[in-house]
């Protein structure tokens, strides 16, 4: 039994290949392969299949998915694998796994090579495979993080912070007045609405610190040279026109990566699929 997560996502058993639904719902099953043997809280599930909000009762929709793509997997004999738990739905397969003890053609160049996650991982992987040269990819997802991979391979380092629709969450929820609110590019900085207030100190305050921070990152690059800045994630395409250190967006660049590494990992090859007619420069 064969899962495939990159170019269709689909399900191959003794050279068959079963259905596994819509689009949506086969980026379900992707994401709840990315967390093999994990459970993944049904918000984050949300956030990653509707990035931008809207689909009505997303919750009632997610679990209408779930029982469809469970009836799937049985029809393909995989029964019982898919589980809700306590802390979310979990999928369990025996996965290869992604991490530090992997065998790649990439260095993890920081003090706890054990402790970067998978992400990461497969960020360096892809920057050096995909995109090539010294790169920081900036990843806006449950966090927005700064990957800094040097032309080499090597992954030195970077920066977390909170991801941008966590902040927003994060101020809905710690606040008595504030309405949750959609993430759409406002049209000012200044709002007249309290939700245009949080659009525009959520979306235009993280588009400055993003260029802000990619700017410091660029200071510090070894040997002086300049990093090509690469954006990833659900959030990258909205960010794009904001962002004016973004030169190119990925919005795959780390499932891309995954497959990269499970080339490597499984024997399979390596760069088959690169993603050129999915890549977006910056004009």
């Amino acid at each position: 039994m064969r899962f495939g997560i990159l170019g269709p996502t689909e399900l191959r058993h003794e050279e068959r290949s079963f259905s596994l639904g819509a689009a949506k719902q086969r980026g379900l099953l992707a994401l709840l392969l990315l967390y093999a043997g994990r459970p993944v809280r049904v918000d984050t599930l949300i956030e990653h299949l509707w990035p931008q909000g809207g689909a009505g009762n997303r919750r009632k929709i997610l679990y209408t998915m779930v029982s469809r793509l469970r009836a799937a997997l049985d029809r393909a004999g995989v029964r019982k694998a898919l589980t809700l738990t306590d802390s979310g739905y979990r999928l369990d397969v025996d996965p290869l796994i992604v991490d530090g003890t992997a065998t790649l053609p990439i260095t993890l160049a920081v003090d706890e090579p054990m402790t970067v996650g998978a992400d990461r991982i497969a960020n360096t992987l892809a920057a050096k495979e995909v995109i090539g040269g010294d790169v920081v990819v900036v990843d806006l997802g449950t966090a927005t993080t700064f990957d800094c991979v040097t032309r080499d391979g090597a992954f030195i380092g970077g920066a977390i912070s909170p991801g941008i629709r966590t902040a927003a969450d994060m101020l809905t929820l710690k606040t008595a007045k504030l309405p949750a609110t959609q993430l759409v590019v406002p049209k000012r900085a200044i709002g007249t609405r309290t939700e245009e207030c949080i659009q525009a100190g959520v979306v235009l305050y993280n588009a400055d610190a993003i260029d802000a921070m990619v700017a410091r990152v660029r200071a510090e690059w070894p040997g002086g040279r300049r990093p090509v800045c690469v954006a990833t994630g659900g959030l990258a395409p909205m960010f794009q026109t904001l962002c004016r250190s973004f030169e190119r967006v990925e919005p795959l660049l780390t499932l891309h990566g995954i497959r990269l590494a499970y080339g490597y990992m499984s024997g399979r090859g390596t760069r088959s699929g690169a993603p050129s007619a999915a890549s977006r420069k910056r004009r």
